[in-house]
């Protein structure tokens, strides 16, 4: 059992004060408890629902689409079109033409798989069935947010063997930038993730798949290269590079660098909360 942070700020200004009256100790034990419900069963019921949703994307034709276009896409422009992107026409052994098409291919990909996150729910009925289970407003969220990005990672982990061919290339052998490499897949995992965290959010405002769709393309397409777009454009001075910051660009190419800056990642975090705490608001609304 974990007390909240109110309940631990109660417990620290009693003991500053040497001395803690039992009804402080004890509205501290319950406002821990209420807050913050860290049951066994809290995970459990979770990770019900959040094999429910992986089920549901597996069997279902768009989870399997989304793979398997993922990796036909990059597939093909790394291996077999003769253009820009073709690893075998690079003079260096590298990756960087993956990690340039990847984030465009998860713009259109992400939110086909989140759009019907909670539009379908909110369409049929069910989300009222959902929502009278013992599962609170987070663990639907977390369940489904997990759910998409478990189909991320399960789209990314093929492509590591286009990493084997690379470093079999090499001249000599292994002769690549590793650290870029890897580094970039943790830029684009953290990417894919804020996708999905805005497809969810997207989702919960209509029960409509095509508008939550379109809605969570231009989201993620503005944090993308929006605000990159407005900083090329030099309008406001000094404040133009704070604006290239608030995009997702920056970062990610931060992170391609094979520099794991803590700023970065945190940014990439940042995002994602801030739409789940979104989805959850919308929630919350729509409950009588």
């Amino acid at each position: 059992m974990f007390l909240s942070q109110y309940a631990i700020l109660i417990l620290s200004l009693g003991l500053a004060s040497g001395a803690m009256p039992r009804i402080i100790l004890s509205d501290a034990a319950r406002l821990g408890k209420k807050l913050v419900p860290l049951h066994p069963k809290y995970f459990l019921h979770m990770y019900a629902l959040f094999k429910k949703e992986i089920s549901n994307f597996l069997s279902s034709l768009i989870g399997i689409m989304v793979i398997v276009v993922f990796l036909l896409i990059t597939g093909l422009f790394l291996w077999v079109f003769q253009s820009g992107f073709n690893v075998l026409d690079s003079v260096y052994a590298n990756l960087d033409s993956l990690f340039i098409l990847a984030p465009w291919v998860f713009l259109f990909l992400v939110p086909a798989v989140t759009m019907r996150s909670f539009a379908e729910e909110n369409r049929t009925g069910t989300i009222e069935m959902l929502v009278t289970k013992p599962l609170s407003d987070w663990q639907i969220i977390w369940a489904k947010f997990l759910a998409g990005v478990s189909l991320v990672l399960l789209a990314l982990i093929p492509t590591f063997i286009y990493f084997w061919s690379v470093y079999q290339l090499g001249m000599p052998k292994g002769n690549l930038d590793s650290g870029g490499i890897w580094g970039s897949y943790i830029g684009l995992f953290l990417l894919s993730a804020s996708f999905v965290s805005i497809g969810i959010f997207c989702s919960s405002l209509t029960n409509n798949q095509i508008l939550a769709f379109i809605i969570s393309v231009f989201l993620c397409g503005f944090l993308l290269i929006g605000f990159e777009f407005i900083y090329s454009l030099s309008l406001f001075g000094r404040v133009d590079l704070f604006i290239q910051q608030l995009g997702m660009n920056a970062h990610y190419s931060s992170l391609s660098r094979g520099v794991v800056d803590t700023r970065d990642v945190l940014y990439f975090l940042s995002v994602i909360a801030l739409f789940l705490s979104a989805t959850k608001l919308v929630l919350a609304s729509r409950k009588w």
